[in-house]
């Protein structure tokens, strides 16, 4: 009775004309939504090793569309893939997970094709505890700012993990319930900024540059005017409708097309280039597809926007960024087709992620050496053009999240913050004036308005109040004033 009472709500929501259209060409939202729950549970269940069955409970149905609540999924540990469907029939999810490269939707089936798009790290390590971050994990607390973490309206609901970085230390951090120091989190849309720094490697080794253009090969197409700069602000002028919640062109590239920079580079020019801003995730999986062709080298197929990717590059955010950093829970996710989705997906434990936000707080540099070009984390936060003051050149917000054009204004934060945020109240702030980075990461739906900038305003507050750090003879803060030959 209950099976045949579901059936019947699902048939009537999507208006499927009967079970047996509904089986065999389910509406594009119930493919959406098996694809999706097949995908994130893949990712929690094979990168966060989390229960698949709370997953799908908490982190797919609970905030998710009404129809989720009917969704099943099923775990093949030995094949490593994700199935899911509504009612065991309808839907056909299809996630596989790859080393290296973590977990891709599968909607076209090929897992053979999807399996291709691996990789095994060169050095596998892990921060040890009794080393102070950011080598180790180690926090240096300082009191006030812990008090400031530990309250629970600033923490937010859903807060999964929360680090704070003053001068270069720990100085706070706190957990939710079944997750903690080393268990990877999902950042959404804050990888895109790790993707501009990807973008940044390759101008810096010469391989792009940001007034590049032709990515699109047919001279006469207007989209071959298309610069690398307009992409990385967001201006390039292609259409995409960044909408969650229903079928559109994200959710769709996302989760129902296997090549997804095939898919956004197939979009037409709704403006001219460089006269529109316009937030699109497909502007930031053309960006991977772009850097990963430019550092393959000449010997790609002509065409930089469809194809299969060169599978030596997929190591190249971790042996060139994350090693580097110490990063070692960090990972961004390849499609179905071998580009990273650097737009969505990458996976990393809290203090990872304020590794990432210590590294643009520092320039570009991490101990002692230059992995950006000089001036470009400069260049990132330069305002982007038609954006309204809200968004910078290189994949960065230059306010909080709110749907408003002032989100940061009350709360009286530092004119210089600026922000990575993403779906679901990810966010890392940098505060260059304050030596600060604050990284809150959770589950907490927008519906909740949940404003980070409370947070980071107390936290400001506290280190402002904070003794003048002492300073060495070269004018740079004494980490350690007790001894005579630092």
């Amino acid at each position: 009775m209950s099976r045949l009472i579901i059936a019947t709500g699902v048939v009537l929501v999507v208006a499927a004309g009967g079970a047996l259209s509904l089986i065999g060409r389910p509406p594009e939202l119930l493919r959406v939504g098996a694809s999706y729950g097949a995908k994130i549970v893949c990712s929690n269940v094979f990168i966060a090793h989390r229960d698949p069955q709370a997953v799908l409970a908490d982190d797919v149905q609970a905030p998710g569309h009404p129809l989720l609540k009917y969704l099943r999924v099923r775990v093949d540990q030995q094949n490593k893939t994700v199935h899911a469907d509504f009612l065991g029939i309808v839907g056909k999810g299809l996630a596989v997970y790859r080393p290296g490269t973590g977990c891709a939707a599968v909607p076209d089936g090929d897992l053979a094709q999807a399996n291709q798009y691996q990789y095994t790290p060169m050095r596998i390590w892990s921060a040890s505890p009794n080393v102070p971050w950011p080598t180790g994990s180690m926090t240096d607390t300082v009191p006030a700012v812990q008090a400031a973490v530990n309250d629970d309206a600033l923490a937010g609901p859903g807060m999964r993990g929360l680090v704070v970085i003053h001068r270069g230390r720990l100085v706070a951090q706190r957990y939710g319930a079944g997750f903690g120091v080393s268990t990877p989190l999902l950042g959404w849309s804050m990888t895109k900024t790790v993707t501009a720094a990807l973008v940044g490697i390759e101008i810096g080794k010469g391989n792009l540059a940001p007034e590049r253009k032709g990515f699109w090969p047919e001279p006469a197409d207007p989209r071959a005017q298309v610069t690398l700069a307009q992409l990385m602000s967001m201006t390039s002028g292609l259409q995409f409708n960044e909408a969650y919640g229903d079928v559109s062109d994200v959710t769709r590239m996302l989760y129902l097309e296997p090549d997804m920079a095939a898919y956004a580079a197939a979009q037409p020019l709704a403006h001219a280039p460089g006269t529109h801003w316009n937030y699109s995730s497909g502007s930031t999986v053309l960006l991977s597809r772009i850097w990963q062709r430019a550092a393959a080298g000449p010997n790609m197929p002509v065409k930089p926007m469809t194809g299969a990717t060169a599978i030596g590059v997929l190591a190249l955010p971790h042996d060139q960024l994350f090693a580097p950093l110490g990063m070692s829970s960090a990972l961004i996710e390849a499609d179905a087709r071998g580009t990273l989705v650097g737009s969505s997906y990458m996976y990393a434990s809290t203090q990872d992620w304020a590794r990432f936000g210590q590294f643009l707080l520092q320039d570009g540099v991490w101990q002692g050496k230059r992995i950006l070009p000089a001036g470009f984390v400069a260049s990132m936060q330069a305002v982007a053009p038609a954006s309204g003051g809200q968004y910078g050149q290189g994949q960065v917000w230059r306010q909080g999240p709110s749907s408003g054009q002032n989100a940061d204004g009350p709360f009286g934060l530092p004119a210089d913050t600026y922000w990575m945020h993403g779906h679901d109240g990810q966010s890392i702030a940098v505060v260059p004036s304050r030596q600060l980075v604050v990284v809150r990461l959770g589950l907490t739906p927008r519906a909740l308005q949940y404003r980070p900038q409370a947070l980071l305003a107390a936290v400001v507050k506290q280190v402002d109040a904070m003794p003048a750090p002492v300073m060495n003879p070269k004018g740079a803060p004494d980490l350690d004033p007790d001894d005579d030959e630092g």
